[in-house]
């Protein structure tokens, strides 16, 4: 008895922002065209509906983390109802609710050469079935970590531990935490946005980091310029432009200035931090990495909501190594010992390479490590599939809705070529070309990214093969690709 294959022309995995932007587009510029989104989860919203832990909110601000055809009126750091609401508002008023299906989780993904399509394999999580999908053209916007999931390092005796043990990936739907003392292992994007919550209630909070993490304590005046432009208008879509323009040029000033100047951006970081908590705080030995500012994602506290916190005395801070965990905490390889009842790891997550999904053309396994990385978009030898990946120090939403546009314009020109098939490859120039790692070190670091690296796509030296990290190059190249270019070769 032969499975049972839907058919479609266009299926996106992702339900996340990335994946509802694609949807917008999908529904204006190729209106012909059938699709619909698979997500794994039971509703929209990616890490905005899994992430739990007191606080979370967003570190790009919305007016470019936002859509760029949607304004945000509201405050420019967002908790995560707020972007909920926002995207759910987004499906709402362009008519996506139809096009999702929930609970729909893509286990296996085949490429036929004979039929020129992708056939998926989905088990749908409530009702326990496997069912069959397929599609002309594949777009992955699945994020880029596993949900519910944290990085948890190899530390020694946790089970010794007699409190409770938490990772923020995987935050309990009731913890009371209310007048106990808390350990938050990490110093990061995620532990900058819970301790000051937690500290609210907590009878004291230990933030316990290996090394320093860069901080800025405000979003480089968004809300200054916003709040200006709403005593002259109420045109809300007018101040979402402006705004979102003058952010962009800021970031941009400021993410060169990183790369070309990155002692006095340092001593300028530091300086925004000792100005709470003063010059008698070891700034130096807490707050300053080795790294350069940028080399690794700058976490945001708005308003300096962490240090005021340390200022009042609700959070200490201690840079140290784990020696191992004990009955009453846990033990530092200096000799210290820090006792909790409750211990949070705010240690990072685990990277999802294009949702761990077990990709195949004709049934053979596909390395993605042995592809090379088309603009961090395409690779090489897999076809009809787009991958989207945003921006490390931008927001994510900027380069979903260019990668979309691409997608739409790349089906078009397939149509009036009357092709099936699109895959990249590299052009004669390309041969010599240095095979390098999908980013380098000295560019962009973090710890999620070099556990992963030897499983990703390769990237080469020419300008083609890089999965560039910025928008002001991108914004200009992508629209324009040439498309009859030698890299794309059509079927």
């Amino acid at each position: 008895m032969s499975k049972k294959i839907i058919h479609t022309d266009i299926i996106v995995v992702g339900a996340g922002i990335a994946g509802i932007a694609s949807a917008y587009y999908l529904k204006k510029k190729r209106a012909k065209s059938r699709f619909f989104i698979l997500e794994a989860l039971d509703s929209f919203g990616g890490t905005w509906y899994t992430h739990k832990y007191p606080g979370v909110r967003s570190d790009s601000d919305l007016f470019t983390f936002g859509y760029s055809f949607k304004s945000w009126n509201d405050a420019p750091i967002a908790t995560a109802s707020e972007i909920l609401k926002y995207i759910g508002e987004t499906i709402k008023e362009n008519n996506i609710q139809n096009n999702i299906k929930y609970n729909h989780k893509v286990l296996k993904a085949d490429w036929s050469n004979s039929e020129k399509k992708w056939t998926l394999m989905v088990e749908h999580s409530t009702k326990k079935q496997i069912l069959y999908f397929s599609c002309n053209f594949l777009q992955m916007c699945q994020g880029y970590y596993r949900q519910n999931q944290g990085y948890i390092p190899n530390w020694k005796n946790i089970e010794n531990f007699d409190g409770k043990f938490i990772h923020t990936e995987e935050w309990p739907n009731k913890l009371n935490y209310s007048n106990k003392k808390i350990i938050v292992i990490g110093s990061g994007a995620t532990a900058a946005t819970t301790i000051p919550v937690l500290a609210k209630k907590a009878k004291h909070v230990t933030m316990l980091q290996r090394t320093p993490t860069f901080y800025r304590t405000s979003t480089i005046g968004t809300e200054e310029i916003a709040n200006t432009l709403r005593n002259i208008t109420d045109d809300s879509e007018w101040i979402h432009k402006i705004v979102r323009e003058q952010i962009l040029i800021n970031q941009e000033i400021f993410i060169k200035r990183c790369v070309e100047e990155p002692e006095k951006v340092r001593l300028e970081l530091l300086e925004e931090i000792r100005n709470v908590l003063g010059e008698q705080f070891d700034i130096e030995k807490h707050f300053s990495p080795s790294y350069r500012p940028w080399q690794q994602r700058i976490a945001l506290t708005p308003d300096a909501e962490l240090f005021k916190s340390i200022a009042n005395q609700d959070v200490s801070v201690v840079t140290d190594e784990i020696e191992s965990f004990n009955k009453n905490g846990i033990l530092l390889k200096s000799g210290k010992e820090l006792s909790a009842d409750i211990i949070i790891a705010a240690t990072g997550f685990n990277m999802s390479i294009l949702g761990d999904i077990e990709f195949s053309i004709d049934k053979k396994f596909i390395n993605l490590s042995d592809t090379i990385t088309y603009r961090g978009m395409m690779f090489t030898s897999i076809p009809n599939l787009i991958w989207t990946f945003g921006y490390f120090r931008q927001a994510w939403t900027l380069r979903a809705e260019m990668i979309a546009n691409f997608m739409i314009k790349l089906i078009n020109h397939m149509d009036f070529i009357d092709a099936k098939k699109i895959t990249v490859k590299l052009r004669k120039k390309d041969q010599n070309m240095k095979i390098l790692p999908w980013i380098r070190e000295e560019e962009f670091n973090p710890g999620y990214l070099s556990r992963a690296l030897e499983k990703m796509p390769k990237s080469g030296s020419n300008i083609e093969w890089v999965h560039n990290q910025n928008y002001w190059y991108e914004k200009d190249i992508i629209p324009n690709i040439d498309l009859n270019s030698e890299e794309f070769i059509y079927e």
